[in-house]
């Protein structure tokens, strides 16, 4: 049997998921990792914890399925963004890894803002100034880090996405390498050439040495025995952001077809063929995925705070043991007594991008219930979606004909059923809950010519719940209260 072992690394955890031929989830399983938060707007995870997670997690699933004949490689999607900086010599990070949430590097990217830099990094990089992105996070770490300059002038230091560092760890710092999605979210690689851009570099002050090399998401990056739990080194391919994944997993090859992934934000990405058109205002445009010598773009729309938010409710306010208690409650009231939550933990994503707004209720009246709340938390989700969506179809020249749903928010049949009804367009549901990792899955395949086109992987989706729209005039009015409680936020 020739097993693919995914490893799903995201924000809140480190999931590994063991694959068969058939691309049938044989086994799986999960390592939560600490979320640390030492300041307002820092958001910091321990790189070090993370691999020892993946490593634990990987063991667990060759446990299970140890066979004689039995033969293995590993695929990597990643939460992006998030970066680690570390020494070559030591290979210890220099300072724990800054989340693509953190809002440290916010003054710098209002100044390159204020300076007219905008036009520059969106042509080169596809992307507006945020620090969602890497690169102003990376020189805040250079600058703010005791000795990290002189080091990273010396050669000494390194950067990179997740992917980057485990695929550096597994190798035993023989292999330095992002592929072609985490590195178009660096805010530092040029989407025409597929290369690191010195302008863009030079801009954030980051050395070119500390960069890894670029290379497609169906490669090989090489082969490990993930602390000799194998006794034989196993091949590393296919590699590729979580969100990119969701793209592939969801078999969005074809231009116009597109995915919502939701998670701890959430992604809206749309396939736009192999020309990295310039994005629409609150969009960005990105690698989609690179396979077979060529690469496909994607607009994306990003959100900050979906997931994170039920997790915030369940585990900081403790008003419910587990998000999967939410759907419930939310449906024991008739609506949400006007309640309204903009969940701007880490400031407003798209198409908003206000890095420095703060989350906020509103609405609330000595009537309102624990109930209500946790409705209007649910809900906050499918209008930040809508907001999305909204833009999406007008770049893409109208309604989308159907929006494909992957994550572990999905299994909510209230939030489904209401993301429907805003959208007035279907939301479909696949049998893969964790379409990232499918999509590895799949790279990995190609990379390994397992499989030699698109077609014969397209098989592997299979829907299992459509949620068809049901109109009603209230929906418009529900999602002008959102509209309006969020203009005051940011106005």
């Amino acid at each position: 049997m020739d097993y693919i072992i995914a490893i799903d690394q995201s924000t809140s955890s480190t999931k590994a998921l063991l694959f068969d031929e058939q691309c049938h989830i044989v086994a799986r399983t999960s390592v939560d990792h600490h979320q640390y938060y030492p300041q307002t707007g820092w958001v910091e995870h321990d790189a070090e914890e993370i691999y020892r997670n993946m490593v634990k997690a990987i063991a667990y699933l060759v446990n299970f399925t140890k066979r004689e004949s039995a033969s293995y490689s590993l695929a990597i999607t990643n939460q992006r963004e998030t970066a680690v900086v570390w020494s070559k010599q030591t290979g210890k990070p220099i300072a724990r890894a800054m989340v693509w949430q953190d809002t440290r590097g916010a003054a710098l990217c209002q100044q390159l803002r204020a300076e007219g830099k905008t036009e520059m990094v969106m042509e080169k990089s596809g992307l507006l100034i945020d620090p969602n992105f890497s690169a102003s996070g990376v020189k805040w770490l250079l600058d703010q880090t005791e000795g990290a300059r002189e080091e990273a002038a010396q050669g000494n230091l390194l950067m990179g996405t997740i992917d980057t560092w485990l695929i550096w760890k597994l190798t035993n710092g023989q292999v330095h390498a992002t592929d072609t999605t985490n590195a178009s979210r660096t805010m530092l690689f040029n989407i025409h050439t597929l290369q690191w851009d010195e302008d863009l570099l030079r801009l954030f002050d980051i050395p070119r040495t500390m960069m890894p090399e670029v290379r497609p998401c169906d490669a090989v990056y090489g082969e490990t025995t993930v602390e000799d739990i194998f006794e034989s080194p196993i091949k590393i391919a296919g590699v590729l952001g979580d969100s990119h994944g969701a793209l592939v997993g969801q078999m969005c090859f074809e231009k116009g077809s597109g995915k919502v992934t939701y998670g701890t934000g959430s992604s809206v990405m749309v396939n736009i063929g192999e020309q990295p058109l310039p994005a629409p205002e609150g969009l960005v445009t990105s690698v989609g995925f690179s396979a077979f010598g060529r690469t496909w773009y994607g607009y994306e729309g990003n959100i900050y705070s979906t997931g994170a938010t039920l997790k915030w409710i369940a585990d900081q306010l403790q008003l419910v043991g587990h998000p999967s208690e939410m759907e419930t409650l939310a449906t024991s009231v008739a609506d949400n007594g006007g309640v309204y939550i903009v969940p701007a933990f880490s400031g407003l994503g798209a198409p908003w991008w206000k890095s420095g707004v703060k989350g906020a209720v509103f609405g609330l009246t000595f009537a309102t219930t624990k109930s209500h709340f946790l409705r209007a938390a649910l809900e906050s989700i499918a209008y930040q979606i809508k907001d999305l969506v909204d833009v999406m179809a007008r770049a893409t020249g109208g309604s989308l004909r159907e929006i494909c749903a992957d994550g572990g928010p999905t299994k909510n049949r209230f939030l489904m059923q209401f993301q429907a009804d805003l959208l007035e367009t279907p939301v479909v549901c696949t049998e893969v809950d964790d379409a990232s990792a499918l999509g590895a899955v799949v790279m990995n395949g190609f990379a390994r010519g397992i499989w030699r086109q698109f077609d014969e992987v397209t098989i592997f989706r299979k829907v299992t719940q459509v949620y068809q729209p049901q109109l009603s005039p209230e929906n418009a009015t529900l999602y002008a209260e959102w509209r309006r409680a969020v203009s005051q936020l940011i106005s």
